[in-house]
Formats: structure tokens, C-alpha cells, sequence
């Protein structure tokens, strides 16, 4: 395959994931048929299918950009200057604003992030995967310049995720949005908290 073919065949498929975020979004992801996406488009379904073998393929491939969007935001701020506690915060935070933003305040990517949950669990374990090694970084910086005190990264990493679960889930975030509880900045005071220095605490 050529460049050009190449370029052309991704420039397709990036067209067919945009437009069919667009109509998941307004008319939700059950009533949304490859037929409406392919109309949008003006293609045929068939030309669709030459790009996705199934609606699910398509369904999976607008979670994938929209989780990768979380990914990417928390890896900039993983990369930036400053302390290890003031980076986990900002990520932290804004892994959870993202994610209320795109999924929460939306009933119709809501309902797709409930299908991802029943159909398509192996994209949502990959992008916690990714968020939880985000965060394992940014730990593992903390413990090497003795910010944090950690005898296993990964380990540490799991349990701050875990312990941020109801600020992260999309449906959590939702089920739990009028029911007592730690606010996000207790949550992750108490992470930062579990990851200082014995010594610092005394």
C-alpha cells in the first residue's frame, strides 16, 4: 500500500469515528445504525464496512479517541515541571472533570459508556491500565526525589486509582453525585496523604 492510499485510508476511517461521535451524541448510540453514519457520510454501508467490520468496531474506536483524550491530557501534566504532590493533584482532578464533562452531563455517551462496560471491557481496562501507569510515574518521581515514601510503585499506583474510583468511573461519578461522601480535593488529600513520609507526618 502506497502513502498516499495509506493517508487516504486513515483520513477515512478518522471521518467515520468523528461522525459517528456526532450522531451517538444527538440520537444516542442504540438508535444509531451504520446506515446513518454512512448517509452522514454520503458512502455506501458497505464502503463503511471496509473500514469497520462491525458497529461495535466503530463504537469501540470513539471510546478509544475519547478515552485517549483523558490519556493524553494526564500525560502532559505527568511530563511537566514541578512536585510529584502538585502533579498528582492537577491529574487527578483533571482526569475527573474530563470525564464529568464528556460522559456525565451527556445522556447519550453516557449510554455508550455503559455498553463499553457490557461489550467492549478490554477498552476500558486498557485506558485504566494506561491512567493507572500515568500515575505510577508520576509516583515513582515522587519517590525517587523522596516526596513520597512507597516500597512498590505499581502497587501504590493501583491503590491511588482504586482510592479515586468514584471520581474517576464515569458511572460512579454519576450514582454518587448526591450521595455523602468525601469531596475530590478530601480524596486526594488523603492520597497524598498515604504517600508522604512517615517522618513528615509526625
Amino acid at each position: 500500500m502506497t502513502l498516499i492510499s495509506e493517508h487516504v485510508e486513515t483520513d477515512t476511517r478518522e471521518r467515520i469515528l468523528v461522525v459517528a461521535e456526532r450522531l451517538f451524541r444527538q440520537i444516542g448510540y442504540q438508535k444509531t445504525t451504520v446506515g446513518d453514519i454512512a448517509k452522514e457520510l454520503r458512502m455506501s454501508p458497505a464502503n463503511v464496512y471496509r473500514f469497520f467490520d462491525s458497529k461495535k468496531a466503530i463504537h469501540e474506536g470513539v471510546a478509544r479517541g475519547l478515552m485517549g483524550g483523558v490519556e493524553d491530557a494526564a500525560q502532559v501534566i505527568a511530563g511537566k515541571r514541578g512536585s510529584a504532590a502538585a502533579k498528582l493533584r492537577e491529574l487527578m482532578t483533571t482526569i475527573h472533570r474530563m470525564n464529568c464533562e464528556r460522559y456525565v452531563g451527556d445522556s447519550k455517551l453516557h449510554e455508550m459508556v455503559e455498553i463499553a462496560m457490557q461489550e467492549s471491557w478490554e477498552v476500558c481496562v486498557a485506558h485504566m491500565e494506561r491512567v493507572t501507569e500515568t500515575i505510577g510515574a508520576v509516583i515513582a518521581e515522587g519517590a525517587a526525589s523522596g516526596e513520597f515514601e512507597v516500597d512498590d510503585v505499581v502497587e501504590a499506583a493501583m491503590c491511588a486509582c482504586t482510592a479515586m474510583m468514584r471520581f474517576f468511573h464515569p458511572q460512579m461519578i454519576a450514582q454518587c453525585a448526591n450521595k455523602p461522601g468525601p469531596s475530590l480535593d478530601q480524596m486526594i488529600d488523603f492520597v497524598l496523604a498515604a504517600l508522604t513520609p512517615h517522618a513528615k507526618k509526625n
